[in-house]
This record gives structure tokens, C-alpha cells and sequence, in this order.
């Protein structure tokens, strides 16, 4: 399809103050990393988060594109309780480049696509620390975790959120809804919690966590979103959503913070995108779905 040339007002614009990043930084960095972000968001609804006057200031979050988005740019409008909601789809890279100018810092995806919204095609576990947990226990319960999904029959990718903890994202063929899907990470993360209840915890209430690494599942549900791969977070530095190697989990230096806007394009130049083959390792969870409950039962039998 013929280029669309998207115009950056006010590239000069300071989104992050402390580090001099501008509004025209954001569009480039969204434009580089386009060809890579873009088949981890096609056919997905967007959620975005704005900071017209920084992240200094206080953003907003919008859903609703309705009557919003130039003529070229995909959309999907999503039934809601007394009207529609009309979502912008990133299918290609000046949708991304047109965002970003809208100030749009960081935008988060639905777990399920176009035609099929009711029945998820990822699946994802929010790996939170709570209190004084350090990032050495999220690396223990991500790989705790993987294990459990393997044994399952499913094949786990993990990225560093660009905030504090680390999402572990799972591929699916669609063939579950959402209840189905959600229930299923509640019983997993039960089972890897029973692992190490002293360190790992499904409570939602903060003030009930202690120390212990918050598992939500919740997010595996009907309109709900995760941050975008590759998306900036509106935090100091610029810090950006990476899908990384498992093997990289367990470096010395990582954390979930380590990859910012000033690196990440050229580390995917080097290195590739972890990501890239997540789509062909799709499961159908009727097996997992299967081997979870004689897991549960052997373990509620002990």
C-alpha cells in the first residue's frame, strides 16, 4: 500500500522532562521499531495512554476513537453496555507514527483479534513484585511458571515490562473464551504459588501481599488490555516493554526497566525480535485444560 505521510506537530514538544526526550523522539522511535511492533498488534484493539503536556503532568487514558482517526486507519467498533466503543487498530506503521503524535506514550493491546474478540489468542500472567520483593524472586516465579506451562504443553515467552515485574504471555489457537482462559491461569498460578506460597501470592488487595510476588491473571478477560511489545512507559528514562530470551531473564544486570527508548531499536536491529516465531507456537488448551486438572487433583490428594 502507498506510504500515507503523517505530519509531527511540535516535535520539539518535551514529553519526558528529566531526560530531554521530545515528542518527536517518541514518533522515530515508533517509526524504527514499526516492522517489528506491528504483527504483536494486528487486529487488535488499542488502549492508549496520553500526556499532551509530558509525563510530568497528568495523562489520560482513551478507548474511544469514534469520529477521531484519519480515513486511512483501521478501527474496530466494540459493542458496550448502551453504545459502541470505537477502537484504533495499528496495522501499519504510520498508524503507529500518527498516534505518537497524538502524544500517545504507551499503548496497550487486547489479548484477542478482528472476528474472534470473545476467544483470546495470548494469554498472560502479570508478574508483579509487592513490597519489598526484589526482581530476583519475579526471575524464580517466571521461571517456576514456564516450567509449569512446558509440563502443560504449552510454550511460554517472557518480557520485561518497562516497569516493575515481567509479563509471561502464552500463545493460543483461539479455541477457548475468555472465562475459560482466565480460570485456567488462576489454576496454574495456584499451582506454581504452592510452590513457594511464602514468596508468591493471588492476593489482589495490596495491603495483603507483604513482600510476595502478585500473579494477576485478570487481565485475561473480555476488553481488558497488557501493554503493547515494544510500547515506551510513561516513567522516567523511557523505559520500553521488551520481549526478551529466557536465557536473559537470568543476567546479572537485568531488570525490568533495563531497555529504554534510546536502545531497544538498535538491540532488535542486532539481535532480532524473541518474539517473532510466537504465532506459530499456538496450542489449543482442551490438553493443557486436561493435564491441569490431574495435576490439581494429584496435588490437592497429597
Amino acid at each position: 500500500m502507498p506510504r500515507i505521510e503523517v505530519e509531527t506537530t511540535h516535535p520539539d514538544r518535551v514529553l519526558f522532562p528529566d531526560d530531554g526526550i521530545t515528542k518527536g523522539d517518541l514518533v522515530g522511535y515508533y517509526t524504527e521499531i514499526a516492522s517489528t511492533m506491528l504483527p504483536h498488534l494486528k487486529g487488535r484493539p488499542l488502549m492508549v495512554q496520553r500526556f499532551p503536556r509530558g509525563i510530568d503532568e497528568q495523562g489520560f487514558v482513551q478507548k474511544d476513537f469514534e469520529d477521531a482517526l484519519p480515513n486511512w486507519m483501521s478501527w474496530i467498533e466494540v459493542e458496550k453496555q448502551n453504545g459502541t466503543v470505537v477502537h484504533a487498530v495499528a496495522d501499519r506503521s504510520e498508524a503507529l507514527e500518527w498516534l505518537a503524535n497524538q502524544d500517545c506514550i504507551t499503548p496497550h493491546a487486547w489479548l484477542s483479534q478482528r472476528g474472534r474478540l470473545n476467544d483470546p489468542d495470548r494469554m498472560i500472567f502479570d508478574l508483579d513484585p509487592s513490597g519489598g520483593a526484589d526482581f530476583t524472586a519475579v526471575r524464580a516465579s517466571a521461571y517456576t511458571l514456564a516450567d509449569v506451562l512446558d509440563g502443560l504443553g504449552l510454550v511460554a515467552y517472557v518480557q520485561v515490562t518497562g516497569s516493575r515485574g515481567v509479563h509471561v504471555v502464552v500463545p493460543l489457537d483461539a479455541d477457548a473464551d475468555f472465562d475459560t482462559a482466565r480460570q485456567f491461569a488462576r489454576d496454574v498460578a495456584d499451582v506454581v504459588i504452592a510452590d513457594d506460597p511464602g514468596q508468591r501470592t493471588l492476593e489482589a488487595r495490596k495491603d495483603r501481599r507483604g513482600d510476595r510476588v502478585y500473579f494477576d491473571v485478570m487481565r485475561n478477560a473480555y476488553a481488558q488490555t497488557a501493554v503493547a511489545p515494544y510500547a515506551v512507559r510513561a516513567r522516567p528514562g523511557a523505559p520500553v516493554a521488551t520481549p526478551i530470551e529466557w536465557s536473559e531473564l537470568d543476567g546479572a544486570s537485568m531488570r525490568a526497566d533495563l531497555f529504554t527508548i534510546r536502545d531497544v531499536a538498535k538491540r532488535v536491529a542486532d539481535h532480532g525480535d524473541p518474539w517473532a516465531d510466537l504465532g506459530r507456537h499456538a496450542r489449543s488448551l482442551s490438553r493443557p485444560l486436561d493435564k491441569l486438572r490431574r495435576l490439581s487433583n494429584a496435588s490437592r490428594a497429597r
